[in-house]
């Protein structure tokens, strides 16, 4: 993260926890010309509407006071969701035996996506079994990774 999410992720992470939430991620990105500062949480049994909207108006007096962001940006609180990114180790941790889908920078035998069994990561290393195989993939070829949810 940067130094910017980590200063927002220590302000916003009392209040989320507060309100019987986790914080997944923070995120500030430019989208169409437009800077977006995300909260993103989760919690046993689903976040809804409801949580999201109590603690975006819990969170937004204490940025406003704090202002770690001296440009204007749009403000959002949402779930992580049922197709969230894997980004830390304890997010593999967590996730191990769940079906994830795995996107790299280059293809590999002909292809760019696997989906499949978390089945193992160590120092950003991580194993998907898919059909039976296991296949590794190391760090610098990951793009992303998320949960994989089959409809």
């Amino acid at each position: 993260m940067s130094k910017l999410t980590d200063r927002v992720s220590a302000l916003v992470q009392p209040v989320v926890e507060e309100e019987g939430c986790s914080l997944w991620d923070v995120e500030y990105v430019r989208e169409a010309g437009t800077w977006y500062l995300r909260v993103f949480i989760d919690k046993d049994g689903g976040v809804g509407i409801d949580d999201c909207e109590r603690i975006s108006r819990r969170l937004d007096p204490i940025l406003d006071e704090e202002d770690p962001i001296p440009d204007s940006y749009v403000f959002e609180v949402g779930s992580a969701g049922a197709e969230r990114e894997l980004r830390r180790p304890s997010d593999f941790v967590q996730f191990m035996g769940h079906e994830v889908e795995v996107r790299l920078y280059r293809p590999l035998d002909g292809k760019k996506s696997y989906v499949g069994e978390l089945c193992g990561y160590e120092d950003g290393k991580l194993s998907l079994s898919v059909g039976g195989e296991t296949l590794s993939f190391e760090k610098p070829q990951i793009a992303k990774v998320n949960l994989h949810v089959s409809f």
